[in-house]
């Protein structure tokens, strides 16, 4: 890859992005190792949840932890607030996608306004060369252009999730676990001594405290966001009454509080009515999607329809789908066969092999003609 080549040939000022977990962690050794001039720096968001027994990838313990790392790793380590950043792009797109009846994704949003956007305009205009993360991820050069990757351990393979960064951000931006398994990387953080190389990873969305997010957006709030409305069939029927849209997310079964005498799934929901739509699990299936938002990190825009491999959440398996740019920053998928739970306000997100194309949000599914 034509970065870590180039750093190879010459020192550079690399600014990693230390989270206090092992993978950050182990990267920092990783650029000092390769003789370059090392920088730490960790996103303070000031979020705290003290009685949390799961590890946080931007808490206290994670700050602390990170520049324990960066002490061992004998390299300077700076905090740098971003604490409006994260309510403004992140916290509150996470709240209103949710009262909306929509499904977020906020890791996809935290790469494009944060770390790659937020975090990436600061270390450069710190000076650095080049921003190193911990995802799992691989960007090359290829045809005279920088291409985002899949990992090589498809295990943690966090491409689904880069696909927001703008291509412009590429060439200057570092993966260099992406040729590494997890194991391999616990192995590094073993040699580098490092406080961090037995960490548990973090789980769970960082803002989000353990009693769930339905409580955290119950906190922000108020109560009035579970209003009771009816569950509805396909044929407009009432067939019971749900506990406020916020509770429910396409494709799920259990805790509908509704006896139909066979399995129901909810596959729609409607904001403006309050009303939830359950069906047979045939309802789940979808033609297709469109999507908004769209990103072409890697490609040009389309002017006509081509053949990709898509991916509507982060642990589906690729489908073989048609993109069509329909203007501005829309797209039509249209799958080679149905697939269930294609759910608004998730990633759709498309590769051409392990190269990522780009990826948008999804609007709404397109349900088959029967």
């Amino acid at each position: 890859m034509k970065n870590m080549i180039e750093l190879q040939k010459n020192r550079k000022k690399v600014f990693v992005a230390m989270s206090g977990g092992v993978d950050s962690s182990v990267v920092a050794g990783m650029m000092k190792d390769a003789g370059n001039e090392v920088v730490g720096v960790t996103m303070c968001f000031s979020i705290s949840h003290p009685d949390s027994k799961k590890p946080s990838c931007c808490g206290v313990d994670g700050i602390q932890d990170a520049k324990r790392a960066a002490q061992i790793l004998d390299i300077p380590h700076y905090v740098l607030d971003f604490a409006a950043d994260i309510n403004d792009f992140i916290i509150e797109d996470f709240t209103n996608e949710y009262l909306n009846g929509r499904t977020p994704n906020p890791c996809v949003r935290c790469n494009q306004h944060l770390k790659f956007g937020s975090l990436y305009k600061k270390v450069m205009a710190l000076g650095a060369d080049y921003l190193a993360t911990g995802h799992y991820g691989k960007i090359d050069y290829a045809d005279g252009h920088y291409r985002l990757r899949k990992a090589a351990d498809d295990r943690k393979d966090q491409s689904y999730f880069l696909y927001s960064m703008s291509k412009d951000t590429l060439s200057k931006v570092l993966f260099p676990l992406g040729d590494l398994t997890k194991a391999q990387v616990r192995d590094l953080a073993r040699k580098y001594n490092l406080n961090t190389a037995d960490k548990a990873e973090s789980q769970d969305i960082c803002f989000v405290p353990d009693a769930g997010y339905k409580e955290f957006i119950r906190q922000r709030v108020g109560d009035a966001v579970f209003v009771p409305g009816p569950f509805k069939n396909r044929a407009g029927e009432v067939v019971g009454e749900h506990k406020g849209i916020l509770n429910y997310t396409i494709g799920q079964r259990d805790k509908l509080g509704i006896a139909l005498g066979r399995p129901m799934y909810v596959y729609k929901i409607e904001k403006e009515t309050n009303t939830v739509y359950v069906g047979d699990v045939a309802e789940l299936y979808s033609a297709g999607l469109m999507a908004k938002e769209f990103n072409p990190v890697s490609m040009e825009i389309p002017t006509e329809p081509i053949e990709v491999e898509a991916r509507i959440r982060y642990n589906s398996f690729v489908v073989k789908a048609k993109l069509v740019h329909v203007g501005d920053d829309r797209v039509r998928v249209d799958f080679v066969e149905p697939q269930r739970s294609v759910t608004p306000g998730q990633s759709v997100v498309f590769y051409d092999g392990d190269i990522v194309l780009g990826g948008a949000t999804i609007e709404q599914p397109i349900k088959s003609i029967n």
